[in-house]
């Protein structure tokens, strides 16, 4: 009902969608290391509080430094993508504001100051505080950072998997029922873990990238050495938990987004005893023709782990694109609705809510006042508001998600991840059982290592953002209600701003970063 007077193009919702887009990647660029670094130098200067040596406070100060730059950076990226809620996204924002604004009010009031205030005694009170002060500064500027994340995830799976709230007729919004099951619903729990695993991965990667960097130059050996040692534990632990909360989450999008499932698979007809794609030849640019195609070709795969990965047994029903799309028995006998019910359902609940409006009129009622005519309509819209979002759907076709785009993501996302716990394994075991200052080829293989995380990372988001398509809330809203009433052009010419602000502050970053990194040199008394 929301556009029914509202002029939204194509072009507004595509330019609004790439906007946010951009923002999110780049910003994106930041969290990550963040996170990582905060458990890179908490563990340093523990082992300058447990040891009391002057070398291991200069290696804490060392990572703190280049956390404090990216920190400043990650913050500013931050805040104009909460903003962009409001200027591009304002009917989502009025329509679920009640909801959504929550944790990101929890967020601002509680995560950021609590690491904005830790962070100040950080960097500033190593000679005015004791040292387990500092030492519990330093962590819990990394938590505060943790927190912040989980306040913005807990947003974030709200979108893809809506509960603990209801909708409201008569003021035409969301409204929480249940700040709990908004808090800490299982999809928020399986997001947080593997988001948080992930970039302490980013981290790691970035201190043995760094300290590989050092023993190519023959300088600050020492600092490099322990860091590797840091990094590649911090990293092999991290890449081990994140294989458990990567199919933990996998599991809740098989319960809760089937259709993103089988984005990710290429998976055009479903069935029991499903098996997992190692590769296959999925065109990167097209959308392939899932309503004739079988199976991709070219496809290698794992028996039975889909089945196993979805349904947590090897016999299990994994849908399809063409099951979803025309709908299908599930294993406990019920029947999921066809697509195109689904729309019809929506459809009711709209016109439902049109009646409803009309015969109210914005008057106020109470359950026992309120016109017969008008219950039946509200009634409507109860049994079909879980379609409600269908109803703005002209086509079936739109449901399906960007197939390559989600398949290729996803595969990146494992095949890299794999790689990092062989290169975190295999750094391990060289730097205690060699001298890994004379092994050059390690020291390139941590620098490359670097990229190919942030890739990994990156393409995480992306299958998790672009395989719940055409929906800001899953079932409930597409992107084309959500979007702000506004010009195209007024779009595109803040895109490409941002584009270029964005780019000139990672160019900044990455410069003073590496100027930072060039001149240090660690004082030879510490050594």
């Amino acid at each position: 009902m929301l556009n029914l007077l509202l002029d939204i193009t194509t072009s507004t919702v595509d330019w609004s969608r790439a906007q946010f887009a951009l923002t999110a990647i780049y910003h994106w660029l930041f969290v990550p290391l963040t996170l990582g670094l905060a458990v890179i130098m908490g563990i340093a200067e523990t082992c300058y509080y447990r040891t009391g040596k002057a070398f291991w406070k200069e290696v804490a100060r060392f990572w703190q430094l280049l956390f404090g730059i990216n920190f400043a950076m990650g913050v500013a990226t931050g805040i104009i993508l909460e903003f962009e809620f409001g200027t591009n996204w304002s009917n989502y924002s009025w329509m679920v504001g009640d909801v959504f604004g929550a944790p990101l009010a929890i967020e601002g009031i509680l995560a950021f100051f609590m690491e904005s205030t830790f962070v100040a005694v950080m960097f500033f009170g190593w000679k005015k505080v004791s040292r387990g002060f500092h030492l519990a500064s330093t962590w819990l500027t990394g938590l505060g950072a943790t927190i912040s994340a989980w306040w913005i995830l807990v947003a974030n799976s709200w979108m893809q998997y809506p509960i603990g709230q209801r909708f409201n007729p008569d003021t035409m919004r969301f409204e929480m029922t249940s700040f709990t099951d908004v808090a800490f619903s299982p999809f928020a729990i399986d997001k947080f873990c593997h988001t948080v695993t992930s970039s302490w991965i980013i981290g790691a990667a970035f201190t043995v990238a760094v300290s590989g960097w050092f023993l190519i130059k023959h300088r600050n050996q020492a600092l490099a050495k322990e860091s590797i040692k840091i990094g590649a534990m911090v990293g092999l632990c991290a890449s081990l938990l994140a294989v458990f909360t990567g199919d933990n989450s996998a599991y809740m999008v098989s319960k809760t987004q089937p259709m993103k499932l089988a984005a990710m698979e290429a998976l055009y007809n479903g069935g029991n005893d499903q098996s997992l794609t190692a590769v296959a030849w999925v065109a990167p640019f097209k959308q392939p023709d899932y309503e004739k195609r079988a199976e991709p070709p070219l496809r290698i795969s794992i028996p039975n782990a889909l089945s196993i990965l979805a349904t947590r047994t090897p016999h299990g029903l994994v849908p399809g694109v063409n099951d979803i799309i025309k709908g299908y028995k599930r294993d406990n006998g019920t029947r999921e609705l066809s697509l195109q019910e689904k729309i019809a359902s929506g459809k009711k609940a709209i016109m439902a809510l049109k009646k409803y409006r009309q015969l109210t009129q914005g008057k106020q009622f109470t359950r026992a006042t309120l016109p017969k005519e008008a219950r039946i309509q509200r009634d409507i819209l109860t049994n079909n508001i879980q379609n409600f979002g269908y109803g703005y759907i002209k086509d079936v076709h739109e449901l399906v998600p960007f197939i390559p785009v989600n398949f290729w993501c996803f595969r990146l996302m494992v095949g890299i991840g794999t790689l990092a716990i062989l290169f975190f394994l295999v750094t391990l075991w060289l730097v205690y059982k060699k001298d890994i200052s004379r092994i050059k080829w390690l020291h390139v293989a941590a620098i490359v290592m670097l990229p190919l995380a942030y890739i990994a990372s990156e393409s995480g988001w992306i299958v998790a953002e672009m395989g719940r398509q055409p929906w800001a809330i899953q079932d409930m809203l597409p992107v084309g209600v959500a979007v702000s009433d506004i010009p195209s052009s007024n779009i595109s010419i803040t895109f490409f701003i941002f584009l270029f602000l964005f780019t000139t502050m990672l160019a900044v970053e990455i410069s003073i970063m590496c100027k930072q990194i060039a001149k240090y040199r660690m004082p030879e008394t510490v050594n």
